[in-house]
C-alpha cells in the first residue's frame, strides 16, 4: 500500500500496515523512574485517558539507521506530536507531505515547559526579562498519559526532522489508539535531554558549534527549571489542542506542567498566565502561531 495525504478518508483513521517490519532497538533504556505526578480535581477531566497496558521498551535512536528501522513497508515514519505539532496546520508548514494526521495516546509521559528555544529569541516573540522562553518536551513519568497526535513522513525528510529537533533526546514509542489498541510499529518521541550530553554528543564537545545555536542568544543552559512558557507558544499549543477537541483541551490543560513539575497550566492560566489567551501574536505570526 502507497500511503498518501489522500489514502486517508478520515483524519483519524490508523494506517494499516500489510505486514510488521521487524524492530531491532539498540539502545533498551529504563526510564521510569520519576514519581507520578499528583492528579487535581480538574486532571480526572482526563483520567479516562489512563492506561492500566503494561510499560513498553523505550528504545533511543542514535543515528539515523535508527531511524530507518522504524520504516513502514512503505518507506513511511511515524512521527509524534505534542506542543506546536498537535496543529495540523503547524505541522503541515513543516512537512508539507505529511500523511494520516490524527490523535493517539502517549502512555507514562508528561508535558514539561523547561526547555529553551532559540527559534522564539529568532522570531522576536521570547521574553527574557521575565524568563518566558520556553516551549515544550516530555519526559517519563509513571502514571501519566497524554493524548497527542501522530502522523507519516517520508524516509527522505528524516535528516531535515533529526537537524529540527537537533537539541532533543530522540525516542522510540508505541503508541496507543483512542480505545487503547497498541500500534503495530513505534513512532519517533523528541524527549527531554541534557546539556551535558547535547555538548558531547551533537555539539561534539565543539563551543563554536554551541554558540551557533544558542550563545549568539546569550543562551548558556538549554533545559532547565527556572523559565516559564513563551506566551506566544503556550496560546498557541492550546489553541491546537482545543481544536483537537474537548478530551485532547482537557489533557492538555490538566497533564502540561510548569518546569516546577507542579503547576499544570490550566492552573497557570487561571492565575499568573491569566491574559495569555487574549494576546494575539504579532502580525506576521498570525498563522504559524494562531492554532
Amino acid at each position: 500500500m502507497n500511503i498518501t495525504a489522500t489514502s486517508f478518508t478520515s483524519p483519524f483513521q490508523l494506517p494499516h500496515y500489510s505486514h510488521t517490519r521487524a524492530f531491532h532497538p539498540r539502545a533498551v533504556l529504563s526510564l521510569f523512574h520519576t514519581p507520578p505526578v499528583s492528579l487535581s480535581k480538574t486532571a480526572m477531566s482526563s483520567a479516562p485517558l489512563r492506561s492500566s497496558s503494561p510499560p513498553h521498551a523505550i528504545t533511543e535512536l542514535s543515528d539515523e539507521s535508527d531511524f530507518e528501522s522504524l520504516l513502514s513497508p512503505d518507506g513511511y515514519i511515524s512521527i509524534c506530536g505534542f506542543g506546536s505539532l498537535l496543529s495540523e496546520r503547524s505541522a503541515r508548514s513543516t512537512f508539507p507531505d505529511l500523511a494520516n494526521f490524527r490523535t493517539a495516546r502517549l502512555n507514562r509521559f508528561r508535558r514539561v515547559f523547561a526547555h529553551v528555544a532559540p527559534v522564539f529569541f529568532e522570531r522576536g516573540i521570547a521574553k527574557a526579562e521575565t524568563m518566558e522562553i520556553s516551549s515544550l518536551s516530555v519526559e517519563p513519568c509513571e502514571g501519566e498519559t497524554l493524548l497527542v497526535t501522530v502522523f507519516e513522513i517520508r524516509k527522505s525528510e528524516i535528516p531535515d526532522f533529526i537537524n529540527r529537533e537537533i537539541e532533543f533526546r530522540f525516542l522510540a514509542v508505541l503508541l496507543e489508539t483512542l480505545d487503547g489498541k497498541s500500534f503495530d510499529i513505534p513512532a519517533v518521541l523528541c524527549a527531554r535531554y541534557s546539556d551535558e550530553e547535547f555538548f558531547n554528543i551533537r555539539c561534539k564537545g565543539n563551543k563554536e558549534i554551541l554558540f551557533q545555536q544558542y550563545g549568539r542568544w546569550n543562551i548558556d543552559k538549554i533545559w532547565r527549571d527556572d523559565v516559564l512558557p513563551c506566551r506566544v507558544y503556550l496560546r498557541h499549543c492550546v489553541l491546537a489542542a482545543m481544536n483537537l477537541g474537548e478530551t485532547a483541551y482537557n489533557n492538555f490543560l490538566d497533564h502540561t506542567f510548569l518546569a516546577d513539575r507542579k503547576t499544570t497550566i490550566r492552573e497557570y492560566l487561571a492565575t499568573t498566565g491569566s491574559g495569555i489567551m487574549e494576546e494575539e501574536p504579532p502580525e506576521s505570526l498570525k498563522y504559524r502561531y494562531g492554532g
